[in-house]
């Protein structure tokens, strides 16, 4: 199977993909562990695009580098969130990412291969998820900026996890391990560090042998409530986000 023509088009991005049409896609900055930035938020929805019309991918994998999926994230580089048009730049960012990786013409197969308290929805979007026992997952940048986590953590832990738990974690800013999401239903499988990778790999290949008919509109059948959910609460949701980003930068007199 060829390199896909996008594979060297996007810094956060690594993709490598076999002779059965699995793509995995890679976060990672400089080679090692994440660092989401503006300039990653605004790649990922560009990236899924080609990713969905290349007919070379029969499955994808998402996952980090090292021992992180993603727990680190770049604030300043997002730009003047409290300010309506650049604010309105990172909501269209934000829910073509969600909804394209709904509308992917293909399985997802998520593996947690470490702390992912950034943008864990990623993770549970995907169709299968699964997890090295070093997974923790959380919501580690709203609380920390003051702002809510309206940009899609509030309604996919809310359908994947159940709304008491979702409301906990968003609130408290505590983090679960592995073995609690598993018992959450957050994860399907959890496994050695060293086994995760490979095992989605193993579960993409698998997956992708199935007729691509079948695969697209499995996929759809499979996500049409979590469709709806994006669709109609992550705009509200985003915007009182943005309100939030707004007073914050008004109480520290830089609105």
């Amino acid at each position: 199977m060829t390199e896909p023509a996008y594979a060297s088009s996007y810094e956060n991005f690594a993709f490598t993909r076999d002779e059965d049409g699995v793509l995995v896609l890679r976060f990672h900055t400089n080679g090692g562990p994440v660092v989401f930035t503006g300039r990653t938020h605004e790649d990922l929805p560009a990236a899924l695009e080609q990713i969905s019309l290349d007919r070379d991918n029969k499955a994808l994998v998402i996952t980090g580098t090292g021992d992180s999926f993603m727990d680190q994230i770049d604030g300043p580089s997002l730009g003047e969130i409290f300010k309506p048009a650049a604010w309105e730049k990172i909501r269209v960012e934000g829910a073509k990412v969600l909804q394209r990786l709904l509308e992917l013409p293909l399985p997802v197969v998520g593996v947690a291969n470490g702390p992912a308290t950034v943008h864990s929805e990623y993770l549970l979007l995907a169709d299968v998820h699964i997890a090295s026992e070093r997974a923790t997952y959380g919501d580690q940048p709203h609380p920390a900026f003051g702002i809510t986590g309206g940009d899609g953590l509030h309604v996919v832990w809310e359908e994947i996890a159940g709304t008491a738990r979702a409301k906990w974690l968003l609130w408290t800013g505590e983090q679960i391990d592995a073995q609690t999401a598993l018992q959450w239903g957050v994860v399907s499988e959890v496994l050695p560090h060293e086994r995760a990778l490979e095992r989605g790999i193993e579960i993409a290949r698998t997956l992708a042998a199935r007729p691509a008919l079948y695969r697209s509109l499995q996929k759809q059948t499979l996500n049409l409530n979590l469709r709806r959910r994006l669709v109609q609460d992550v705009p509200f949701g985003m915007a009182l986000e943005g309100l939030t980003a707004a007073d914050l930068a008004y109480q520290n007199g830089a609105g």
